[in-house]
């Protein structure tokens, strides 16, 4: 779910004299993506009060020396600089040009000292790395783009990174997800000054939700992955090899034969992946496997068994495991969540569970049983159940099913409840939340005061 701190952190500094509430500073650097830096431009930089939008006064400020090269080599000229931002109450900082460079030592003294005299500071997309250089995240949540997050949480290790959330509001610091994610934080801060009924109103001229979230929050709606990388790769003699492995992820190969492929060593080409894209093979390659596995689940009848065989994984539990940690549900809850959702998915009369979101039917009572017709194999329906008592808090197993007794004559899990722990701990054992353990990231929701769904 997106974070927010309706209770706020313990201290919150009190706004400078010379600074403005009204006023946003929008923090632009050479070789920014466009789409991403005119997101608080469109949201903050437009009068729309006679939609009932509250005016904000805009700042464009360059964070560098100019002419501002961004998307397509068009060149940006921003009216002010650095010195403007001493009278901004809200800075944005919409993205940065590359998580493998470190920011300009003037900005992030800018930063600091916005944040001293209690500016907001907004960091969108990449715009997390500037925070982070910057030292503004440390010891608190946030969030960036779903293929960067491993690099930021290693980068700073002081940072509570969890690529699952939209947006994440820590009060005075507030991050957003990849790309359009920006466009809900916006609304988000919209919403916090002025009131729902502003963000609203403002949601409709931009054409866009009022308020989304993950999970449960949309309807049940599921978290997409994307197996986008940077533009820079294209010319890279590394594409030829990225593209290989994404015809061929049906197959059993690891980064050794990527490396190979390359005709690099491991080392050489992890460095060189982790430079080109921001993320460490392994942790791409398993994340292209489980996109593999979640557009089969769409479009497909295989059985999750079968699934996983046709994405590379070793094992249905790896499937399980690593498609819950990225999507945060089980295979089996996807699909029925998915399947729900098109116009031909069961009758009128039936209760479809996914994520957590109950789509309410006309028969009232207790929630009746997972719609067989949604899921076919007979594992799913168990997966599906076990997701649902396991989010209540029940034991999943029925009722006077013992456990096992091997030959030995020690006592043994029964298999769905050691697949079902297996998937939420990985097939290695119980992995280091919020931080990366070698090349596999397990995000993790950080401990924060006063949150709740927003």
């Amino acid at each position: 779910m997106s974070q927010d701190s309706t209770n706020g952190p313990a201290t919150t500094r009190k706004l400078a004299a010379r600074r403005r509430r009204e006023i946003v500073a929008v923090l632009l650097f050479s070789g920014g993506p466009i789409f991403e830096s005119s997101i608080p431009l469109s949201v903050f930089g437009i009068d729309r009060q006679d939609a009932g939008v509250p005016r904000y006064r805009l700042l464009v400020c360059a964070g560098e020396d100019g002419p501002l090269r961004t998307t397509g080599g068009l060149q940006l000229s921003a009216p002010y600089g650095l010195e403007a931002l001493s009278r901004a109450g809200t800075v944005v900082v919409p993205a940065w040009r590359s998580i493998t460079q470190p920011p300009p030592t003037a900005a992030l003294d800018a930063l600091r000292r916005a944040h001293e005299e209690g500016a907001r500071i907004i960091g969108l997309c990449t715009g997390a790395f500037v925070l982070a250089a910057a030292g503004l995240l440390d010891g608190r949540p946030a969030t960036t783009h779903w293929m960067y997050a491993p690099t930021l949480a290693k980068r700073y290790p002081a940072v509570h990174v969890d690529p699952r959330e939209l947006f994440v509001d820590d009060g005075d610091i507030l991050t957003s997800a990849g790309t359009a994610a920006g466009i809900d934080l916006c609304l988000h801060v919209v919403r916090t000054d002025h009131g729902a009924e502003a963000a609203g109103a403002l949601a409709r001229r931009l054409v866009v939700p009022p308020r989304r979230g993950n999970g449960a929050e949309t309807g049940g709606h599921p978290r997409h992955l994307d197996r986008s990388l940077p533009e820079e790769i294209g010319a890279d003699p590394l594409a030829e090899v990225v593209a290989w492995a994404l015809e061929h992820l049906h197959e059993q190969f690891d980064v050794e034969t990527l490396a190979a492929r390359a005709y690099m060593s491991r080392r050489t080409f992890d460095r060189r992946f982790r430079s080109l894209t921001g993320s460490a093979p392994l942790q791409w390659l398993i994340t292209q496997r489980v996109l593999q596995a979640q557009r089969l689940l769409e479009t497909s009848d295989y059985s999750v068994d079968e699934v996983a065989g046709r994405c590379g994984f070793r094992s249905p539990v790896a499937l399980r495991g690593h498609f819950r940690r990225q999507l945060g549900s089980s295979p089996a809850a996807y699909r029925a969540a998915y399947r729900a959702r098109r116009p031909d998915a069961g009758a009128e009369d039936v209760r479809t569970e996914s994520l957590g979101h109950e789509h309410p039917g006309p028969v009232p009572g207790p929630r009746p049983p997972e719609p067989l017709r949604e899921l076919r194999d007979p594992r799913e329906v168990r997966e599906a159940r076990e997701a649902r008592e396991m989010r209540e808090g029940r034991d999943f197993r029925e009722p006077g099913h013992a456990a096992h007794v091997g030959h030995t004559g020690q006592l043994r899990e029964p298999r769905e409840a050691r697949e079902a722990r297996e998937a939420r701990e990985g097939r290695g054992g119980r992995i280091e939340p919020g931080k990366p353990d070698s090349d596999v990231y397990a995000p993790r929701l950080p401990g924060q005061r006063g949150r709740s769904s927003g």
